[in-house]
C-alpha cells in the first residue's frame, strides 16, 4: 500500500509542477530574441542606442538567475546612453537547457562570443556578476580581441573549500535529480525562493520586488532547476583548470566586491584575481554583500562607462 501512496504522490507533484511551470512562463515571457548558436538557442536582448559611441556593453548573470538581474539595476539605466546586450547563459532563463558539455565557463564562453559574432558587433564591455566571474576571466583569456574592459562583480574566480550546496549535488546524480526536479523543487521553492534571495543580499535589504522584478521563480522549472546544478557543480574544477591563466589577461579590468560577502568571499576570489591580472584594479565595498550591483549601483555605473569611454571602439555591420 504505502508504494502506491509513494507513487501516486510523485504522480500529483509532477502533475502540479507541469502546471507551474506554464504559470511561471505566462508570468514571466522571454525578453530579447532567439540566437541560434553551437550547441544551444540563448536568449539575448538588445536594448539601448544601436549607434552609441563606445563599443556595447555585455552583461552576463550568475547562478540561480537570469538576465533580468542584471538588466534592473544596470541594464536599463545604461541602455540610455549606450547599447546593451543582456544574454541568459544556457539553460537559464529562456536560453535552451544546457549539459554537461556545455556548463563549464569555457563552453558558455563559447557561446556566447559565437551570439556576439551573430550580432555584428566588435569588442564589447563585459561586466559579469558572481558565477559568471569565472566565465568573463575565461572569454578574456580565450578571445582577448573580442573583450574591450572587463568588469568582474563580486566573481568566482579560484577554488574554494567545500561544495555547493547538499541539493546540488543531489539533483545532478542520475536518476534521482531528476525525479526530485519535476517533482518537488517547484513546489517548495515556491515558499523557499525569497528567503534564499534574502541571504544572498545579506546584510543589505533584498527589495521588495526583487523576486518579480528578476523572474526569479524562472529557476524552479525543472530544466533549469537541473542546469544551475550542473553549473555550480562543476565550476570549481574549472576554475582549477583556468586560474594558472589569469596572468595572461591583458585587457583593462576592474574587480567590484563587498566585505562581507558571505555567498563568494572576497578573500578567495577578488583579491587574488586582482593580484593576478597585471590590468586589474580592485575596488572593495565596506560593508556590502555580494549583490555589489545593487548596493552600489551608481558606482558599478561610473566604473562601466568609465571603460566605454577609454576603450577603442570598432564599429561593425549589424548581421
Amino acid at each position: 500500500m504505502l508504494p502506491v501512496l509513494i507513487a501516486a504522490a510523485l504522480v500529483i507533484l509532477a502533475l502540479a509542477t507541469q502546471a507551474g511551470v506554464r504559470i511561471v512562463q505566462h508570468r514571466f515571457p522571454a525578453q530579447g530574441k532567439a540566437i541560434e548558436v553551437t550547441g544551444a538557442v540563448l536568449n539575448v536582448l538588445d536594448i539601448g542606442p544601436k549607434d552609441a559611441g563606445g563599443p556595447p556593453i555585455v552583461l552576463i548573470h550568475g547562478a540561480s538567475s537570469n538576465l533580468e538581474a542584471m538588466r534592473h539595476p544596470l541594464g536599463d539605466r545604461l541602455a540610455a546612453r549606450h547599447r546593451v546586450i543582456l544574454i541568459d547563459r544556457p539553460g537559464h532563463g529562456w536560453s535552451s537547457a544546457s549539459s554537461e558539455e556545455t556548463s563549464t565557463p569555457a563552453a558558455q564562453g563559447r557561446m556566447i562570443e559565437e551570439a556576439l559574432d551573430r550580432l555584428g558587433v566588435g569588442p564589447v564591455i563585459l561586466v559579469v556578476h558572481s558565477w559568471a566571474g569565472a566565465l568573463g576571466a575565461r572569454m578574456a583569456i580565450d578571445y582577448p580581441q573580442r573583450i574591450a574592459g572587463l568588469v568582474m562583480l563580486a566573481p568566482v574566480a579560484f577554488p574554494w573549500s567545500g561544495g555547493v550546496g547538499w541539493y546540488n549535488e543531489l539533483v545532478t546524480k542520475p536518476i534521482i535529480g531528476p525525479l526530485l526536479a519535476y517533482t518537488i523543487t517547484l513546489p517548495l521553492g515556491y515558499f523557499l525562493t525569497g528567503r534564499g534571495a534574502r541571504g544572498v543580499f545579506a546584510p543589505q535589504a533584498m527589495p521588495d520586488d526583487f523576486v518579480g522584478n528578476s523572474a526569479t521563480p524562472l529557476l524552479l522549472r525543472p530544466r533549469e532547476f537541473l542546469a544551475n546544478a550542473r553549473d555550480l557543480v562543476r565550476l570549481k574544477q574549472a576554475v582549477i583548470e583556468q586560474a594558472p591563466r589569469y596572468r595572461e589577461i591583458s585587457v583593462p579590468t576592474v574587480v567590484i566586491a563587498g566585505d562581507v560577502d558571505k555567498t563568494v568571499s572576497t578573500n578567495i576570489h577578488s583579491r587574488p584575481f586582482a593580484a593576478a591580472v597585471p590590468s586589474a584594479r580592485l575596488i572593495v565595498l565596506p560593508g556590502v554583500g555580494h549583490m555589489v550591483q545593487n548596493a552600489a549601483t551608481d558606482l558599478v555605473i561610473d566604473e562601466i562607462e568609465a571603460l566605454v569611454v577609454g576603450a577603442p571602439h570598432k564599429a561593425m555591420a549589424v548581421k
